[in-house]
């Protein structure tokens, strides 16, 4: 029987040179594919939420009016911690007592973080000289507002789809508010756009082939305008030939999409959801937002839960049960990683916020002390690593985006100021 070769300390095996370079050759488009595909989180600030609002409706007084009624039905409600306490069904202690103040706060001076005008479902088909007038209407509010620092961070429509019976309707739209934006003053950094109920990659590719139209007759640069996606559609989570079809209008999407959006009440009718059991929290729902997850990861593209369509109203009695759904809903979405989600009413106001606030309080002395110890290598009982200390600065730079914590907290618990939390975090 043969020995194997003893390597000794005057002979060695190496690797040739001609591997290495085969190695080289065979990855480095591997390589670049995945730095094309996967950059990693954005810097940018993520809303905690999206407000949806008819085209019809919306006016310059539309956000304010929304704090105005989420702040009275905060102080009729839950008008103190105990009363909010009572309200969601949760312990009366000093970290709801802060909750409580920091809502009422927000409401005050910030009560809509990502706006989006309805020209879809919620507006519904109109005659055209109706929606064109509309369109226009609702992008000089649009510019008005950012002029004046009355718009949310986030602002921007909804149009129809890109199936073939309101295909010409929506783009006709989309680039009527784009064009009356640019006439106004320019796009707005924080403009969103939001492309619904996408069966196929193809009618991605269509917007952005729009979209690169636009900005080259506009002098834009290229890449400019991004998009939403929005998933509510069984196609868009499996297609015809059983393959899994959101990474592909990722793909589609080159480089534009910014957000996947999970759209309750289409998806679970496609899947032929009874109405009584149509909610955020049914098994199909959860299925569709886990591909949504894995398909995004790592992508830069940020997900949304959807919405609940029960309405705080009437009675306090009502209007508790009704917070206390929409609370449990937002907690369990946040414990899943979807950092947003839809809010349709601005009753809904209050339970986002108490509930996205908690979260990021109650788990604030943990996430610091974490973060503490890994930048100054001194261990501790949980031994972390990179990709959970980039967790654990995203956990609080979210809480630091939507006014959950504060930067002098932060600091003083870690010694991390902002720019290394960002770095951190891969932002």
């Amino acid at each position: 029987m043969s020995q194997p070769a003893q390597v000794g300390a005057d002979r060695s095996v190496a690797f040739s040179d001609a591997a290495r370079s085969a190695v080289e050759a065979l990855l480095a488009p591997v390589d670049a594919q995945l730095t094309h595909r996967y950059p990693g989180e954005p810097g940018s600030r993520q809303p905690v939420h999206t407000v949806y609002v008819p085209a019809d409706t919306f006016g310059a007084g539309t956000v304010r009016e929304w704090g105005a009624q989420a702040l009275a039905a905060f102080d009729e409600h839950a008008g103190t911690p105990g009363r909010l306490a009572e309200a969601l069904g949760v312990a009366d202690d000093a970290l709801l007592a802060d909750v409580h103040a920091r809502v009422r706060t927000k409401l005050e001076r910030e009560p809509v973080e990502d706006l989006r005008i309805d020209f879809e479902d919620g507006y519904g088909p109109r005659p055209d000289a109706e929606e064109d007038a509309e369109a226009v209407r609702v992008a000089r509010l649009v510019a008005a507002a950012v002029a004046d620092g009355s718009a949310p961070p986030y602002v921007g429509i909804r149009t129809k789809c890109m199936e073939a019976p309101v295909r010409a309707r929506g783009i006709r739209t989309l680039e009527l508010f784009l064009g009356t934006l640019l006439a106004a003053g320019g796009l707005p950094d924080g403009l969103v756009l939001t492309l619904p109920k996408v069966t196929h990659a193809a009618q991605v590719t269509a917007l952005v082939r729009l979209l690169e139209d636009f900005e080259r007759r506009a002098g834009l640069p290229a890449g400019r305008i991004g998009f939403e996606i929005q998933i509510e559609t069984t196609q868009a989570i499996l297609g015809p030939d059983g393959r899994a079809t959101v990474a592909l209008m990722i793909g589609a999407a080159e480089g534009r999409a910014t957000g996947l959006h999970y759209g309750t009440f289409d998806y679970s009718a496609a899947c032929g959801v009874s109405a009584a059991h149509q909610s955020m929290d049914h098994p199909a729902a959860d299925h569709a937002k886990a591909v949504m997850q894995v398909a995004a990861a790592g992508t830069g593209v940020r997900l949304s839960d959807g919405s609940t369509n029960v309405v705080p109203t009437g009675t306090t009695e009502q209007v508790h049960a009704a917070w206390r759904l929409h609370h449990g809903l937002v907690r369990r979405s946040l414990a899943r990683a979807y950092y947003q989600g839809w809010d349709m009413h601005p009753a809904h106001l209050p339970t986002r916020y108490a509930a996205v606030y908690a979260f990021y309080r109650e788990g604030l002395d943990a996430a610091c002390t974490r973060l503490a110890a890994y930048v100054a290598k001194a261990g501790g009982d949980v031994m972390d690593e990179p990709a959970t200390a980039r967790a654990l600065s995203g956990y609080v730079l979210r809480g630091l985006d939507c006014g959950a914590v504060d930067l002098a907290e932060v600091t003083g618990r870690t010694g991390l100021d902002r720019a290394r939390l960002d770095a951190l975090a891969g932002r």
